[in-house]
């Protein structure tokens, strides 16, 4: 597509400083009416199945659209169909709204567009600080080593392959040699097993098949009551499988499942993993930001024990996804497990140079890597820990709020204990006591409606067997009028039903 004389454009690639400015207010523009018109939308709408179709048929554009035509196109085909994570009554997975200054942030990262594999240039600093940021908000040593990766399940790889390496190196075997089946001297081979319990993420067990240890291997531990952990029953199952000749190579706790906010009791897991010589690997993808806060800081204070630990700035820290974090404590081990460098890059210290320190890609799986850390940086400087602190404590104020409100009311029942700012209840109306088949078809129906009437969104979960309604509040601007609205929409479509 050639340019006219009238096109503020003066090549296809290389654009006027006039053209920026006029498609940059466009695009701001249209996020400020997006973010500020949100609560007045609908929660959520699906893409209508003709638009779907038409979408997947259409084909690779041959010649080239103005920027003003591409918008309309934005505006008409995508800015309409929203995931609904923005919307203040959106009360479904973990999924936070952005906030602005992320996104600004995310566009100035996209321009600047380094590759933060490595060398002497600002966006290396930049993710350095920011680890160092994260290492002191959990308590890790200034020796300790992390990276900004995709999410929890890039810190669930990465965690587990370190854990992996150290365990094989305990027994003489070199893992990224000989590979994930490990012979012992005998010839006989050697099971290497992962410890978690039944409400450990998913993306673990993908961890887990990725890393070539096999689900097979993976022993679930037994949980309270309350769907934590129990540590005796892990010090108990190590113990056996040490002795019957088995490699424990992790235990998966979590700080804040995303089923039900349960916390495993960590600092007890800590200490039998201590005992039996194990690495321990925190998920704490959701949950751990609320350490920052007075109601939790104790009870989240053992993470800073953990061998290492992932964290999704992109869920309770409201930053554009992607942005997750993993802390290795063991900085040697972890550049062991991945380091894999040319000549041409190896570098360890050249601080004063082209190359910079050592190598960012030398720590992970990823050798070009994008400029996740600015809006975390820039987050992290707008918010400070007090900021998040107050907002945190804003979304687990809802929640209770929520809890509260079910409490009181006789067609609903509450899952206790409720935890984080996840709630989980159910509606048990008294015309269908004692029928389980019947209260769960009602909840699983009520779910479809609400989610596809726009007034409200939440999201479903199993728990002993039975369905429940479950809403996760991570959205600073859900206020109390919201929370009472959701559930007003509930017990409309529940009493719509009966």
């Amino acid at each position: 597509m050639t340019p006219s004389a009238d096109d503020p454009l003066d090549a296809e690639f290389h654009w006027s400083a006039d053209a920026i400015r006029r498609a940059g207010h466009d695009v701001t523009d249209w996020i400020a009416t997006y973010l500020t018109t949100l609560p007045t939308a609908p929660v959520f709408q699906p893409v209508p199945t003709d638009d779907a179709a038409a979408m997947l048929a259409t084909p690779v554009p041959e010649a080239g659209e103005g920027i003003d035509a591409i918008m309309e196109r934005f505006r008409r085909e995508i800015g309409t169909y929203p995931f609904g994570n923005g919307h203040p009554r959106f009360s479904a997975w973990v999924n936070s709204p952005p906030a602005p200054i992320g996104i600004f942030a995310q566009a100035l990262a996209a321009a600047m567009n380094p590759s933060v594999a490595g060398g002497n240039h600002a966006a290396v600093w930049v993710e350095r600080q920011v680890i160092e940021w994260f290492k002191s908000i959990f308590g890790f040593p200034r020796e300790s080593m992390g990276l900004l990766v995709s999410g929890s399940s890039a810190a669930a790889i990465a965690g587990l392959a370190v854990a992996r390496h150290s365990a094989a190196a305990r027994i003489g075997w070199d893992m990224r040699k000989d590979g994930a089946q490990i012979v012992s001297k005998s010839g006989a081979p050697v099971r290497m097993l992962v410890y978690e319990s039944a409400e450990a993420h998913s993306c673990h067990q993908k961890a887990i098949e990725l890393l070539g240890l096999g689900s097979a291997q993976i022993r679930v531990v037994p949980s309270d009551d309350a769907l934590r952990m129990r540590p005796e029953a892990l010090d108990e199952m190590l113990a056996a499988d040490i002795a019957a000749g088995a490699l424990p190579v992790a235990v998966i706790a979590s700080a804040g499942t995303v089923n039900t906010g349960a916390i495993d009791p960590l600092d007890a897991i800590a200490d039998v993993c201590a005992r039996h010589r194990v690495w321990m690997h925190v998920d704490g993808g959701y949950g751990a930001p609320a350490i920052l806060t007075t109601d939790y800081r104790a009870q989240l204070a053992a993470i800073a024990r953990a061998d290492s630990v992932g964290i999704d700035a992109h869920k309770w820290m409201y930053v554009p996804v992607d942005a997750g974090i993993v802390l290795i404590r063991d900085a040697k081990l972890m550049r062991d497990t991945f380091s894999l460098v040319p000549p041409y890059l190896r570098s360890d210290d050249d601080r004063h140079g082209v190359q910079g320190p050592p190598w960012l890609s030398e720590y992970g799986s990823e050798q070009t890597r994008p400029f996740r850390a600015l809006k975390v940086w820039m987050a992290l400087r707008y918010f400070g820990t007090s900021g998040y602190a107050r907002l945190i404590a804003h979304d687990i104020a809802m929640a209770r709020r929520l809890a509260a409100r079910v409490r009181i009311t006789p067609e609903f029942e509450l899952r206790e204990p409720q935890g984080l700012s996840i709630v989980c209840f159910r509606a048990v109306p008294p015309s269908l006591h004692g029928d389980e088949k019947a209260i769960d078809a009602l909840n699983q129906r009520v779910l479809t409606t609400l989610q596809l009437g726009g007034r409200a969104f939440l999201s479903s979960t199993v728990l002993g067997e039975r369905t429940w309604l479950r809403a996760c509040i991570v959205n600073p601007g859900t206020t109390a009028d919201d929370v009472d609205a959701v559930l007003d929409a509930v017990l409309d479509t529940v009493r719509d039903y009966l």
